[in-house]
């Protein structure tokens, strides 16, 4: 789990498919995620570590990531970590780390360029912009309906005389 803030736009790409997944190209974006902690040392002087994190999303993720996440946003990131190996141009062995996204949230206020709906939820497998709909331009701005309907709180029950306890402890 992790909470930070994004280094720099996502980069997205669209995977190549294979012709047994005919028409299904998986969509991935990466980005850089930055997790800071802020500690007193031992002489009271505050200190912070910053710690740099390469974030994988896939499918709807990537969707909400390419939509949403720019430089700067902070969110909500649950994932697993996945190490790497390759051969670089010289043939050397190179390793890396990342988090590949299983729960995104976006943390924070809405960007000014977003789109003016809704508060944000999370549905099952991705996170998208809550839908509502839009009143008319004419109409004044109205609160929507909350989902539930609070309960009146219960009556507290009325003890008869004869019910009363018999003693007359003072608490």
């Amino acid at each position: 789990m992790l909470i930070g803030n994004v280094g720099k736009d996502p980069e997205v790409r669209y995977l190549e498919s294979n012709p047994q997944n005919a028409g299904a190209n998986p969509k991935v974006a990466t980005f850089p995620l930055a997790t800071s902690e802020r500690y007193r040392d031992r002489s009271g002087d505050v200190r912070e570590n910053t710690e740099w994190h390469n974030i994988v999303a896939w499918r709807n993720n990537a969707d909400v990531a390419e939509k949403y996440i720019r430089k700067g946003t902070q969110v909500y990131i649950e994932g697993r970590l996945r190490t790497r190996q390759w051969q670089d141009q010289t043939g050397n062995k190179r390793y890396t780390t990342e988090v590949v996204v299983d729960t995104l949230q976006l943390l924070g206020k809405r960007p000014d360029d977003a789109p003016q709906q809704g508060g944000y939820a999370q549905p099952a497998g991705g996170y998208a912009p809550q839908q509502q709909a839009a009143a008319p331009a004419a109409a004044p701005a109205q609160q929507p309906a909350p989902a539930y309907a609070p309960q009146p709180a219960p009556a507290a029950p009325v003890i008869s005389p004869a019910d009363a306890p018999t003693d007359d402890l003072p608490f």
